[in-house]
């Protein structure tokens, strides 16, 4: 039998990244993109285009767009929850 069939699919995949040395890097960018991807569903779900949106954090629509840009990792968590408050959200960081 098999590993995958014994019920295991072999070592994890959060071990194959720490053993390449790419765990840290690769987790902060998964949060980044997970957060870029929220914010852009809540603010289709509230009707909050860009522009309004950039408005009401009181900033320009290029420091929006850099929000919304998953690759873009440079993000305070104050933004984040300034921009998680302007839509009725809050902003929840934990350790685990």
């Amino acid at each position: 039998m098999s590993e995958i069939e014994a019920g295991t699919a072999g070592p994890l995949f959060e071990d194959f990244l720490r053993d390449e040395g790419t765990y840290a890097a690769t987790t902060e960018q998964a949060v980044k993109r997970v957060l870029a991807f929220q914010l852009a569903a809540a603010m289709k779900d509230e009707g909050i285009t860009k522009a309004e949106m950039a408005r009401r954090l009181e900033t320009s629509r290029s420091q929006l767009d850099r929000l919304l840009d998953p690759a873009n990792e440079s993000v305070s968590l104050g933004v984040l929850g300034r921009a998680a408050k302007v839509l009725g959200r809050r902003l929840r960081v934990e350790l685990v």
